[in-house]
């Protein structure tokens, strides 16, 4: 049995994978949460991990975030509750919180991101909000209620003059309280809003979505490096004009230029398997080190790096 219970693999990615949430109960059974909240304040503590704090003490509209490294005077004297601790890469720092990563084989490993994982007293949580990628959500000690809304984009309003992305409005569509080992995948886009019920944390599998303009940033700076490229050219049919117009010809020829560049199906390839195996966490050293793996045709790559060809 997979942590996806009696769905089995095909069913998830045709049915729910970047389509719609899915709640499975006890997808962990017997599942003895590695991180406490001394641990992940710990973790907080160490310049070279990557922390947050999130309060929120009235409850209202007064959210404020800090970032680490934190001293142990920041928690003694936090209230005792609307606040939320968050470590990104987990993962990387503690043996139990990796092995997770082998629930989620049935994707590619390189497209995970991180595991992070939150502690909360109640009322604790970052607001409504949603995220432009795929996570699942593993309940660890105690219970979080989750409120599941509608699907958002890039338009969707955001409460201004706040240090965090807070949707303007929320309308709840669905509410799960999730316990010790319940699972909750959210796709891309839906609004959530997950709030303590109680001391807990959660552990957030996190799955990477580079934006367009990331991805072209990253391959734009592989060109930059390159002692020769493509140069632009005027059109055949220009003619030379007193003129200042950028006539339709030109912009043609600037679309072709980028057109044989797309067209390169083995640059192309190589670069975005490069690209997607780059360590995050290339620039800390961790107890754990970090690995991405991809293939492409017979070809293996390695942390950003072509490594072996593989044999027939």
């Amino acid at each position: 049995m997979t942590i996806l219970d009696r769905i089995s693999e095909a069913t998830f990615i045709k049915e729910y994978w970047q389509q719609k949430p899915l709640l499975i109960r006890g997808a962990l059974k017997d599942w003895s949460p590695p991180l406490s909240k001394a641990a992940l304040i710990h973790l907080a503590e160490k310049a070279e991990v990557e922390s947050r704090l999130v309060q929120n003490p009235r409850g209202q509209n007064d959210w404020s975030v800090e970032f680490g490294p934190f001293d142990q005077n920041t928690f003694a004297n936090l209230p005792n509750t609307h606040w939320s601790l968050l470590i990104q890469g987990c993962d990387l720092w503690h043996t139990k919180v990796a092995a997770l990563k082998s629930q989620f084989a049935f994707l590619p490993s390189w497209r995970l991101d991180d595991i992070m994982v939150s502690f909360a007293p109640k009322h604790g949580g970052v607001g409504p909000h949603f995220d432009q990628y795929d996570v699942f959500l593993i309940q660890g000690e105690g219970r979080r209620q989750w409120q599941l809304g509608d699907a958002c984009n890039a338009e969707t309003p955001t409460q201004p003059d706040l240090p965090l992305k807070i949707l303007s409005s929320f309308s709840a569509r669905e509410t799960y309280d999730l316990e010790t080992g319940d699972l909750l995948y959210i796709p891309p886009g839906i609004a959530h809003w997950g709030t303590a019920l109680e001391d807990c944390t959660t552990y957030s599998v996190g799955f990477r979505a580079p934006s367009l303009s990331e991805v072209v940033s990253d391959l734009a700076e592989e060109l930059i490096a390159e002692p020769e490229s493509a140069v632009y050219r005027d059109p055949k049919a220009f003619l030379a004009t007193q003129s200042d117009a950028i006539e339709p010809a030109h912009i043609l020829q600037i679309q072709e230029m980028l057109s044989l560049l797309s067209q390169d199906t083995d640059r192309i390839a190589d670069w975005f398997a490069r690209y997607m195996t780059r360590p995050k966490f290339d620039d800390v050293s961790t107890p754990i080190n970090e690995l991405r793996e991809a293939r492409v045709g017979d070809q293996r790559y390695r942390n950003g790096e072509k490594v072996e060809k593989i044999s027939q």
